[in-house]
């Protein structure tokens, strides 16, 4: 490959002031496992319903629609970003935004989740998911353009769903507490199962590519529902496909987050997959999840989100805790668990973004 052209045939951003001082912020070095002069903080989900103003530029707007407007996402990303002082952005997207985009009928019920109009159950049911191009999500590439130009020397961070979280989706037809459908086709024809999360694995990787060549800084695959495996079956069935995703993005030389809920005896597993950064949840304390992940790989977390409804005292507390069990790790990314509930007061967050600066300054 030639050391002027991309991963994917496309000329590379040039390095400008701006991308080095990115490169230099202390998300991107924690994520390398660098010093830094502070513990860096970003949310998930820290763009959205805790903020007025979101609920506010997205009044009578759908969700799906929302994240097909360049300016709108510019908007709701850099909400947060102003509002708490974090150390990156997250790009406003959704996870089943690039199956919608290759013509996935779904759609996105207020209060529901996604829910798919005609369920992959079958093999012939395959022929949904077809590759995505960049074409297909021309909006993400000029809305992250629009942001990284206002974003000057924060960093942001792209996503995905990964592939076994977009099956499950996929499957069951929309949210599941017991993805039996799911379950039972990785179960009872694992080679329809396999075939399914291999394409997912591309149209993700696709999706992926698409932000890290507009300008995004690093990329996190959200798993989210992973936690319903057993650790064999995570490996065998599971496993292959995340690796898939973070095979293909490694040559853009981004650090890549892996993040699910309830992974706690999945731990290594997701790190032996690909990922720079381990995210952990809030039902294990970062030094054991430094333990069962293994070294050269940096945390993220992992403060329980509802600890933010708490006094102001028991969140510092709560806070410093999770500083404390990061005391010795290699790179450390404070977020919580999972991601900020839509009725935490935003005053919550900015105070302890605030903290945890002031308390973990080198």
């Amino acid at each position: 490959m030639s050391a002027n052209v991309g991963p994917s045939g496309h000329q590379p951003t040039a390095m400008t002031p701006q991308r080095d001082a990115v490169q230099d912020s202390a998300f991107l070095r924690a994520c390398r496992r660098e010093p830094v002069p502070h513990t860096p903080v970003w949310f998930m989900r820290q763009a959205g319903r805790s903020l007025p103003e979101y609920r506010k530029v997205r009044e009578g707007i759908p969700m799906l629609e929302s994240c097909m407007r360049p300016e709108l996402v510019t908007e709701i990303t850099l909400q947060p970003v102003r509002r708490h002082n974090v150390d990156a952005a997250i790009y406003f997207s959704d996870i089943v935004v690039p199956l919608k985009a290759i013509g996935i009928a779904l759609d996105i019920k207020p209060g529901v989740g996604p829910v798919v109009e005609n369920p992959i159950r079958t093999r012939a049911d395959l022929a949904q998911l077809r590759d995505l191009t960049p074409e297909d999500v021309g909006y993400v590439t000029e809305a992250i353009g629009l942001l990284t130009a206002e974003l000057g020397e924060t960093p942001l961070i792209g996503f995905a769903g990964a592939p076994f979280t977009l099956a499950s989706y996929l499957v069951e037809g929309g949210p599941s507490r017991t993805y039996e459908n799911a379950k039972a086709m990785m179960y009872g024809d694992p080679q329809l199962w396999a075939d399914l999360l291999d394409r997912l694995a591309e149209i993700t990787s696709a999706f992926l590519k698409v932000q890290i060549e507009a300008g995004a800084s690093a990329v996190q695959l959200f798993d989210s529902w992973a936690g319903a495996l057993a650790p064999a079956d995570y490996r065998r069935s599971v496993m292959p496909a995340s690796a898939k995703v973070f095979e293909a993005v490694a040559p853009y030389g981004v650090p890549r987050i892996h993040f699910g809920v309830g992974t706690g005896e999945l731990l290594g597993l997701m790190g032996e997959a690909g990922a720079d950064v381990v995210g952990v949840d809030w039902r294990v304390p970062l030094d054991e999840a430094a333990r069962r992940v293994g070294p050269g790989k940096a945390l993220q977390g992992n403060l329980d989100p509802t600890v933010l409804f708490a006094s102001r005292e028991a969140v510092e507390t709560k806070a410093r805790e999770v500083l404390d069990a990061a005391a010795g790790l290699e790179g450390h990314i404070f977020n919580l668990g999972h991601g900020v509930m839509p009725s935490t007061n935003p005053d919550a967050l900015t105070h302890l973004v605030e903290y945890v600066h002031t308390r973990s300054a080198r």
